[in-house]
């Protein structure tokens, strides 16, 4: 026993991190791929596990994705969302399920769901019912949750999703993962556990919040994947602004399904790993699961059906309970709750019912706005740059309208603005461990600086040690620290040649070599110039008087 724990152990520590990934539906499993997973890291990842593994198994990754809708009321009631608010102060009679309560449908909602399901380019469902799910946690009063079972409000969609891959993490990998549906259902509450008193707490401010349940077929086969997915995903929420999809907050959680089997057998036996709060972990768990259940089967084990958590401190899945089926939740229609209709234009409505009543489908197709794939799309076509970089520009909260502004204020092409906020932006932030919009410096001021270098009036690397500055004081301009530290550039074809002159006489030898025909030797000599200028030379008319100089 204690020989397989160490096992298990060692396997943890083997597995690789990688970035987000989501859930997947409860019964139907499809697409097959093996644990060589398709991408390089993968691959790379694969062949360093233990030799016991063996190679011809295939691994099965789905997503269920819940994602709090973005809306000031809950679903059934007109009790407030509010994240960190004290301890049952958002709770309606509905929502503590109190007796003669009845559930109204928030419009708000509905339409989220609506426009979720459009740009993900599900089908949305007319007529579409309400069911009650029945399950006994301390944090749902009511003893059910009402959802979606029998005929949601949008089936049969597909999010195409890309993430970093080849050798150098540079390449641009696009998938795609079919969506079977996309339900409206209520959150629970929150149960706190303290363990001092020995006793559990409920606050019921989380219950009846609104969700979005999206489903996804089984079309992944690694945690690199899934978090790809996962993260893309989240993108499109905030663009709709359906969903604000802070995994922190619980605003997104993720369960994954997990299987492994051998090719041509049946699907083996799957677990679910619930409630993971950001991709990074759930690329983890997954990845984990994965290596967990061959070892299980390798040994001559057989894989649980259950639910298990997972430890984000260890990299381990915990059991927590055996998985519950159809049967143990004994769906119905909920019987106070009529179907919710979805209609094609206004014209089509009944007649008589109010606007406000009444969700469109023609009304919101025209609010979708531009979705994450389509921006990378008008970033490489407008401005030139690289796949990768708009993949970057995107996927950063905020980075894209940074960049985008920096363009519109100066006269430095798309190209070098792109290699400086990739590089000293960035880099810097990350140093720091510093979101964007922490950055000390703006759009406006980096625009600035690349002028003043489009210009002529500062070399590059002067540029750069502005940059820099301007990073330790912000309340300063570019023009101000040139001015200050004199860093303008030195263009005194006089003053440019007596330095040159100098710098030729004292190093004969490379001047020599020069005139023997190894021009290479001129950059040097470039360099020691520019040493004598504190960078602050014209190196166009450096190069020009050296080469007079030497030849």
């Amino acid at each position: 026993m204690a020989g397989s724990s160490a096992l298990l152990c060692n396997i943890n520590k083997q597995i690789a991190i990688f970035y987000p990934t989501i859930t997947y539906q409860r019964h139907s499993w499809c697409v097959i791929r093996r644990i060589c997973m398709s991408v390089s890291r993968c691959q790379s990842q694969a062949q360093t596990k233990r030799k016991s593994a063996p190679q011809d198994l295939v691994s099965v990754v789905g997503l269920e994705i819940h994602a709090q809708i973005h809306s000031n009321t809950k679903l059934f009631s007109g009790s407030q969302v509010g994240f960190q608010a004290p301890p049952n102060s958002l709770v309606s009679f509905f929502d503590a399920s109190l007796p003669g309560t009845l559930p109204v449908l928030n419009r708000r909602c509905v339409e989220a769901a609506v426009m979720t399901g459009l740009a993900l380019n599900c089908t949305i469902n007319r007529k579409s019912l309400f069911d009650r799910k029945h399950y006994f946690y301390a944090d749902l009063p009511a003893g059910y949750q009402i959802t979606q079972q029998r005929l949601p409000i949008a089936v049969d969609g597909t999010l195409t999703y890309s993430h970093l891959g080849g050798r150098n993490r540079n390449t641009v990998v696009t998938k795609s993962v079919m969506i079977k549906q996309i339900q409206l259902e209520q959150d629970s509450g929150k149960s706190l556990h303290d363990d001092y008193r020995s006793q559990t707490l409920i606050d019921l401010n989380r219950a009846g919040v609104g969700l979005m349940e999206l489903v996804m077929e089984p079309d992944m086969s690694c945690g690199e994947e899934a978090a790809a997915a996962v993260r893309e995903m989240q993108l499109i929420l905030q663009a709709l602004g359906t969903c604000q999809g802070n995994m922190a907050e619980g605003q997104l959680r993720v369960d994954a399904n997990v299987s492994v089997h051998r090719p041509g057998d049946p699907w083996g036996i799957r677990t679910e790993v619930k409630n993971i709060n950001s991709a990074r972990n759930l690329a983890r768990a997954i990845d984990y699961e994965i290596q967990r259940q061959m070892f299980v089967l390798e040994s001559g084990g057989t894989v649980q059906n259950e639910t298990r958590s997972f430890d984000g401190k260890t990299g381990h899945t915990i059991p927590m309970r055996d998985k519950e089926g159809l049967q143990d939740y004994r769906f119905m229609p909920e019987p106070n709750l009529p179907p919710l209709m979805v209609y094609e234009a206004c014209s089509t409505a009944p007649p008589g019912v109010a606007p406000s009543q009444v969700v469109v489908l023609e009304e919101v197709r025209e609010r979708l706005p531009e979705l994450p794939s389509v921006r990378r799309q008008r970033l490489v076509e407008t401005y030139g740059i690289l796949p990768e970089h708009s993949f970057t520009l995107v996927n950063e909260d905020g980075l894209m309208d940074y960049f985008e502004t920096v363009v519109r204020e100066t006269k430095a092409g798309p190209r070098k603005v792109i290699g400086w906020v990739m590089n000293e932006l960035q880099g810097l932030l990350h140093q720091q461990n510093l979101s964007l919009s922490q950055s000390p410096i703006s759009p406006q001021a980096l625009a600035q600086i690349l002028n003043l270098q489009e210009n002529g009036q500062i070399s590059s690397s002067i540029a750069k040690q502005v940059f820099q500055e301007l990073w330790k004081t912000p309340g300063k301009t570019a023009q101000q620290i040139v001015k200050e530290q004199d860093l303008g550039m030195v263009n005194d074809s006089t003053e440019i040649h007596r330095i040159c002159q100098k710098v030729v006489d004292s190093h004969p030898d490379q001047v020599q070599a020069i005139r023997s025909g190894n021009k290479k030797v001129l950059n040097k000599l470039m360099g020691l110039v520019q040493k004598e200028t504190k960078g602050r030379a014209d190196p166009v008319l450096v190069r020009a008087v050296l080469e007079q100089k030497t030849s």
